[in-house]
């Protein structure tokens, strides 16, 4: 039995949502937030909450789940995405470098930097070992390891948010002090508005397929 589960999760399935939309719905996204950086939507007055911001992190990922739940053939179509692929994605979160080198030369503080830097670095060393497991044995996708490494990404990437949000507000009224605004800006606003809600969804695609298999293991 858990070898015929085995076989079928580790064998793709035809996509159930047209794969046209793979690609037009990301390209769509990623124009909208060019085009709203552009024009500085992101940006707030000092010492405000970064809404705009907020909702562009929270409002894909809402949409996300909704689409999950409500449409069954957009739920076939995450369950069957390449659990490989998404893994390996996550190792691109080493990038998260980029926050200390910018904290380094004052344009990020420390309190939004570190966690955040720190953070993506820890999930993107562990993705390779994580990418190996998989492709070894693809019941390691039902593991407490595997689980535990996608909840500690999304914890880590929702950290980093909140971190950014609550060091522009305590150095609101502080003359000089280096705040997380420059986020609000391009290219630094491709970051928590694209980037941050995609690599949410990922790790949520991750561990509804995790769950499903557990299931199928257990039946």
């Amino acid at each position: 039995m858990s070898n015929a589960v085995l076989s079928q999760f580790g064998r793709p399935k035809s996509p159930a949502v047209p794969g046209a939309l793979v690609f037009i719905v990301p390209a769509v996204w990623l124009v909208l937030v060019l085009l709203l950086g552009a024009g500085e939507v992101f940006v707030t007055p000092r010492g405000t909450p970064p809404l705009p911001l907020l909702i562009a992190v929270a409002a894909p990922v809402i949409a996300f789940l909704a689409a999950f739940w409500i449409s069954r053939s957009f739920r076939e179509f995450v369950l069957s995405a390449d659990l490989r692929l998404m893994v390996g994605v996550q190792a691109w979160r080493f990038a998260g470098f980029g926050f200390l080198a910018l904290y380094t030369y004052g344009i990020l503080p420390g309190l939004f930097a570190w966690p955040a830097g720190l953070g993506d670095i820890a999930i993107a060393i562990a993705a390779p070992w994580i990418l190996l497991n998989l492709i070894q044995r693809p019941g390691f996708a039902s593991s407490r390891a595997f689980v535990a490494w996608n909840v500690l990404g999304i914890l880590d990437l929702v950290v980093a948010v909140s971190m950014g949000a609550l060091a522009t507000l305590l150095a609101a009224n502080v003359t000089g002090a280096v705040t997380s605004a420059p986020m609000a800006h391009l290219p630094l606003v491709l970051v928590p508005a694209f980037l941050v809600p995609a690599f949410i969804m990922m790790h949520l695609a991750a561990l509804f397929q995790a769950r499903r298999l557990s299931r199928q293991l257990s039946g």
